[in-house]
């Protein structure tokens, strides 16, 4: 039996990848800080059999203990969300890429045989698009006074309207946000590392991950999550700009199974590869189907007619590579797989903080 460290894996989606692993007669570690702002004060519930060590990941003492007799990593341990980062820089930059550091640091006294680490789509910037005539245009970007006048969609050098298309690998990142900026440097550190230490490296970029789990209370994790909190306070959910903006959702229960699969199959050295569902939705679509599965059908959105600074407009995910190089298929969809979601947020405290981050945003002029 291989023993597996999976750091943050008592967040939303390491408790996933643990089950995951377990499941599959892994033995499993796991390194987490228990942070308030994920954990709000909840009693953490670990799969039977998995081992925890509390402590930070720029902690070397405990990464150092961590990885005492393990044959691989898991590296999930990241502060999230794009709107906080872009203000609390220090705390992404720190936990984010210094964390990684360390992690790294210490893998060259205990070796292992292969590490993951869990990137962001965030990092593709803008996704790809195509002119009228069908060019490929893969350095969209959205201009600020565009943005201002309500032109919410990112046009051609030319002036002309761009079609969103599936985004692969190809597509050379765009950061938009510091938490863009810390994924990539992880992504880049973790598979630079791995080359020269002779450790395999994979790195997921993945794109909105929902399910069972997610931290509601928390107002700069998933959409889902947010619009769920929202509904279930009584409140409409919040969406910035226009809501015709267009993500990639894939269930949690697949991204653990991506994980997986990227520990196994020895084709994936050395390649970022996407993990999504493959399937565009609007934000405003996302927000009818959960207050429908909510039983409250009369919450419409609220559209806020504004931008938030480091978002962007349209991004979801080319699967090709993950199918090619893990042989991976999302098997749940958004649209059929809401239950367990919903029954989750009946049984879950939430604290509905969105106009919080809202006001917090708005205070120090990110919001347009």
């Amino acid at each position: 039996m291989k023993r597996i460290l999976v750091t943050g894996g008592c967040g939303f989606i390491g408790r996933h990848v643990t089950q995951e692993l377990i499941a599959q007669d892994y033995s499993v570690r796991i390194l987490d800080a228990l942070l308030e702002q994920v954990h709000a004060g909840e009693a953490v519930a670990l799969p039977a059999g998995a081992e925890l060590i509390k402590g930070d990941i720029r902690d070397r003492e405990a990464v150092a203990e961590a990885l005492e007799g393990v044959d691989a990593v898991i590296h999930l341990a990241s502060e999230v969300g794009v709107g906080q980062s872009m203000y609390e820089i220090a705390r992404y930059v720190g936990t984010n890429d210094l964390g990684t550091a360390t992690l790294l640091e210490a893998l060259i006294k205990h070796p292992v045989e292969r590490i993951v680490v869990a990137s962001s789509m965030s990092v593709y910037g803008e996704g790809l698009y195509a002119t009228p005539d069908g060019r490929r245009i893969d350095n969209a970007r959205r201009k600020s006074s565009d943005i201002k006048s309500g032109q919410w969609n990112p046009l051609s050098p030319e002036g002309e309207p761009l079609s969103p298309l599936p985004t692969d690998e190809e597509k050379p990142v765009d950061l938009a946000s510091i938490y863009a900026l810390t994924k990539y440097a992880q992504e880049r550190a973790v598979l630079i590392f791995g080359e020269a230490y002779n450790i395999d490296a994979v790195a997921l970029r993945l794109f909105n991950v929902f399910g069972a789990g997610q931290a509601l209370s928390n107002p700069y994790t998933g959409v889902l999550a947010n619009f769920a909190s929202r509904l279930a306070n009584g409140q409409r959910p919040m969406i910035f700009e226009d809501g015709e903006q267009k993500r990639d959702f894939v269930h949690v229960h697949d991204v653990a199974r991506a994980f997986r699969l990227a520990l196994q199959q020895r084709q994936a050295k050395g390649h970022v590869i996407n993990i999504g569902s493959g399937r565009a939705y609007a934000i405003s679509e996302v927000a009818r189907l959960l207050a429908e599965a909510m039983g409250t059908p009369n919450r419409s959105p609220e559209l806020l007619g504004k931008a938030r600074s480091g978002d962007i407009r349209n991004c979801f995910a080319d699967i090709s590579k993950a199918r090619e190089l893990l042989g991976f298929e999302p098997a749940l969809q958004l649209e059929n797989s809401l239950g367990d979601f919903v029954s989750w947020v009946r049984n879950t405290a939430a604290v509905d903080r969105g106009a919080e981050m809202k006001r917090e945003l708005e205070e120090r002029g990110l919001v347009s």
